[in-house]
């Protein structure tokens, strides 16, 4: 008994010391500057950071996107996405979705919950398709009831009703907005309701235009959705509306190709590709000069940095072991130097205006508007070169000597107009969207719209590429491995529904068809 005391008196005794010490600890650690309490605002922030900057937070990430869709070759080892290997994707967008109903729990009038209710809509709508858009049945109207209802082993859904579902969480996301008022926590729009609703509406005729196959649908509406928005919902106006997310000086938010004081070891790796740069010379485009850093060798040789042969391409689907030698030759086209010399060289979007101008064009060109695809066409190009412009310093190593103004624009669009068969304008309409998507449009967009349309062209080289069969170039991701072992009966029922029990990165998904 007295043994048994002892013990119980020295247990109290280092329990008091604990506690003792966790109370001044969290007293010392407390900062009277900040809160400690969770609030709305906090929670919409981390989320719509998650969704703006976590997947391009460091810089080889943020060239992920851009070595898939041909944009630049990476040589620090034979990249997987330059050469169309593609594995298993991840269901880690559909985490963030938690965070939904807290947030809208946190709000605290009826006004903002409408705002932070839409807010949610559209978190849903966008991870959604991002995920969709890269494997094809999803989790969708059961992905976040584990802790509400129990659901750890959530179905599938038919692409078709996701699709469905990510029109529905839009158009109340449209509605919520109209409803609400600004609201804080947010990066981008600095909470208005009004750029939040017009990125909302933009972005659902986006996701309608991906659906351009299914127009015969009655259940999908598509040609009467769009049209819809278009005459009767606010669209984004300029790229002060961009979905994107501007840099600062601070260390953790600095625009993601910084390397300032030697900060990013990967600057030496890209070089630029025939896919951005011989239409760029063959359009006198001067989006070139804002692009890109001009060879070495070229300029040792006597060009200009203003001269259009100053700027040589890689062929992307070349082999890893020549495209070496090129870069230890030096005769090739980097990165522009203001990416890298500057801590926010542009606000980076994940959908941008001249997105959504494009996006008109094409509807136009395929009699979903009657607004004119020249219109549209030269509005997205315009935007484009204005934004670089007004984003760019008026340094000679920025331009070089080439810098793009308002009477550059009317030349330029007078020389390079619309025009041809339906087909042909097509081409020249997803083009320029690729030509002006050059480090924006972060989440694949360049080469979903390459999936989708066929262009730009990408060169199918079967002595390089990684892709099975060597012959074709992938469509999809894989399912996650995490699927496979914790929730197998359903993803392997979503299989053979879409692939005949075939998890295979060449399988063509109900969009596509």
């Amino acid at each position: 008994m007295k043994t048994t005391m002892i013990k119980y008196m020295s247990l109290v005794g280092i329990l008091a010391t604990f506690l003792f010490s966790c109370s001044k600890f969290e007293e010392i650690n407390t900062n009277p500057n900040a809160t400690d309490q969770v609030t709305a605002g906090m929670l919409a922030s981390n989320m719509i950071l998650d969704i703006t900057r976590s997947d391009i937070s460091t810089q080889k990430s943020f060239m992920q996107p851009f070595i898939l869709a041909k944009y630049v070759t990476w040589q620090e080892g034979q990249e997987s996405f330059q050469y169309n290997r593609i594995t298993r994707g991840s269901f880690g967008r559909l985490s963030l979705l938690r965070n939904i109903e807290p947030m809208i729990a946190y709000a605290q009038t009826p006004e903002l919950k409408n705002s932070y209710t839409a807010l949610g809509h559209f978190i849903r709508a966008w991870q959604s398709f991002i995920l969709t858009m890269q494997m094809g049945d999803i989790p969708f109207s059961e992905a976040t009831k584990g802790e509400t209802e129990g659901i750890i082993k959530p179905k599938y859904d038919t692409q078709k009703e996701v699709f469905l579902g990510i029109l529905n969480e839009l158009d109340e996301a449209h509605k919520l907005f109209g409803q609400g008022v600004d609201f804080e926590g947010d990066p981008i729009y600095q909470g208005s309701k009004d750029q939040w609703q017009r990125l909302v509406n933009s972005f659902e005729l986006y996701v309608l235009l991906n659906l351009y196959k299914k127009t015969d649908d009655p259940d999908l509406s598509v040609i009467s959705r769009f049209q819809d928005i278009v005459n009767s919902r606010p669209l984004m106006r300029n790229y002060n509306d961009n979905f994107a997310l501007t840099y600062l000086d601070k260390d953790g938010q600095k625009y993601p190709w910084v390397n300032i004081n030697s900060s990013n070891p990967f600057t030496i790796y890209p070089m630029l590709t025939a896919n951005l740069l011989e239409p760029l010379k063959a359009m006198q485009d001067r989006r070139l000069f804002y692009y890109a850093k001009p060879s070495s060798v070229k300029l040792a040789a006597g060009l200009e940095v203003s001269d259009w042969d100053a700027y040589p391409s890689v062929e992307a689907s070349a082999s890893f072991n020549s495209l070496q030698g090129i870069r230890a030759s030096k005769d090739f086209t980097d990165l522009n130097d203001r990416y890298a010399d500057l801590f926010n060289a542009e606000p980076v979007g994940q959908f941008t205006y001249w997105d959504l101008q494009f996006i008109l064009a094409e509807a136009s060109l395929r009699g979903w508007v009657s607004n004119s695809a020249v219109n549209y066409y030269n509005e997205g190009i315009t935007a484009s070169m204005q934004f670089l412009a007004s984003h760019t310093p008026d340094n000679e190593k920025y331009h070089h000597n080439m810098q793009i103004t308002d009477g550059y624009i009317q030349t330029y669009l007078n020389a390079n107009p619309l025009k041809g068969a339906m087909e042909q304008q097509l081409e020249q309409i997803i083009t320029q969207k690729y030509v002006a998507g050059f480090l924006q449009d972060c989440d694949y967009f360049a080469w979903f719209e390459n999936r989708r349309t066929g262009y730009p062209t990408f060169i199918l080289n079967p002595a390089t590429n990684l892709n099975d069969p060597t012959t074709s170039f992938p469509k999809r991701w894989l399912y996650p491995a995490d699927e496979l072992n914790y929730n197998g009966e359903n993803v392997a029922a979503a299989i053979q529904r879409q692939f005949g029990g075939n998890d295979n990165v060449n399988q063509e998904m109900w969009v596509l068809k």
